[in-house]
């Protein structure tokens, strides 16, 4: 039996380091969906686009988790990531240390298609399962992400994925 890795996408916190409605969604499924047994990675350090504050976006993830029950002993490093490919980047260099895991990356509705395209090809060798977390945003606002990540898929299938 392969031990299951929840991997935790970052998203956007306040400057002062309060958690979105978007990172509290993604966190909420984390706390309903862990067992015992279960590994926990969180990703997100710094970007002008999503956390300017001084701690990075997955210790605060790493908080509010242990804040509602989850044990300090199963996380592993954070991967301290500015974007999605270095989501997958840096996932892969701590998951390379572990054997006989499964993944389950944990994100939002409108970004879990890109997720998989990178995530797929980056962490190949791997069984992930993807979960798309609803966002409850207001329409124009989830609009406007949509857009954003055609635009971004578009793009990777277009130029090929650096990393």
């Amino acid at each position: 039996m392969k031990k299951e890795v929840l991997v935790i996408l970052g998203s956007p916190n306040s400057p002062s380091g309060k958690l979105s409605d978007i990172s509290l969604s993604r966190l909420n499924y984390c706390v309903n969906h862990y067992q015992t047994g279960n590994l926990i990675l969180c990703t997100g350090g710094w970007g002008a686009h999503f956390n300017t504050s001084e701690h990075a976006h997955a210790s605060l993830a790493k908080q509010y988790l242990i804040e509602n029950g989850i044990l300090e002993a199963v996380f592993l490093d954070f991967a301290l990531s500015g974007n999605t490919v270095e989501d997958a980047v840096k996932a892969k260099e701590i998951l390379s240390k572990l054997d006989n895991i499964r993944l389950t990356v944990i994100t939002s509705d409108y970004h879990v298609n890109r997720v998989k395209l990178i995530f797929n090809e980056i962490l190949k060798n791997y069984t992930i399962d993807f979960i798309g977390v609803q966002s409850h945003l207001d329409k124009d606002v989830y609009d406007a992400l949509e857009r954003h990540e055609k635009s971004a898929i578009d793009a990777i299938v277009k130029n090929g994925l650096y990393y």
